[in-house]
């Protein structure tokens, strides 16, 4: 089932590229509303969105660069490759409500295009700079518009949801990756300091 569903969303990733490409044009990417939402579905998003970017990015900082090509088996996608799936895809879904990923991204084949650390790590953060603009150009009004979907019909409100939850599935395979490669997450690092008595000091 997992594999069956991952399948099905590189294929989304790809499909998107291809068939909404003149949709895209209708929203730049660049222009940016000037106040970002306090309350609603769009500001409830960036909140989760902001939270998992954090997660992201500290984990990707925290696993050595030497661990980036580890995979915990054949055929399965890389520690590096995770990152760059997940970067992939914050530039390609926003298609779906009217944005373009950048000039020149190519989806088949992204997540494969460097296991440099530094460029790993900078892929994904410049992504969810992508992301967070598309979002704030999206007008609330927007938000129950309908749209084609794996066949069927979705809201751009609905594929907010998935976006989420794709990040919230590789965000946990990241964690489990690193927990296998003798990485401890730096927010559970955190919880664990905190918890930690401080020491008496000797009579």
């Amino acid at each position: 089932m997992h594999r069956s569903f991952c399948l099905g969303l590189a294929a989304l990733v790809c499909v998107c590229g291809l068939q909404l490409g003149g949709r895209a044009q209708d929203k730049p990417a660049e222009k940016v509303s000037a106040t970002a939402p306090s309350s609603g579905p769009r500001a409830e998003f960036l909140n989760e969105l902001k939270g998992e970017e954090g997660k992201f990015l500290r984990l990707a900082e925290a696993t050595p660069g030497e661990k980036y090509t580890w995979r915990p088996a054949p055929d399965v996608r890389s520690i590096a490759e995770v990152y760059l799936h997940v970067a992939a895809a914050n530039y390609n879904l926003p298609h779906l409500s009217g944005t373009p990923p950048p000039q020149g991204f190519q989806a088949k084949g992204f997540d494969k295009t460097t296991t440099d650390k530094a460029k790993v790590i900078q892929t994904p953060q410049d992504s969810f700079d992508f992301m967070r603009k598309a979002v704030l150009n999206m007008p609330d009004a927007d938000l129950e518009k309908q749209l084609d979907w794996f066949g069927g019909k979705n809201t751009e409100r609905g594929v907010l949801l998935f976006i989420m939850r794709h990040m919230g599935e590789h965000l946990g395979q990241s964690i489990a990756y690193a927990r296998m490669n003798g990485v401890v997450p730096p927010w559970t690092e955190d919880q664990q300091k905190q918890a930690k008595p401080e020491a008496k000091p000797k009579q």
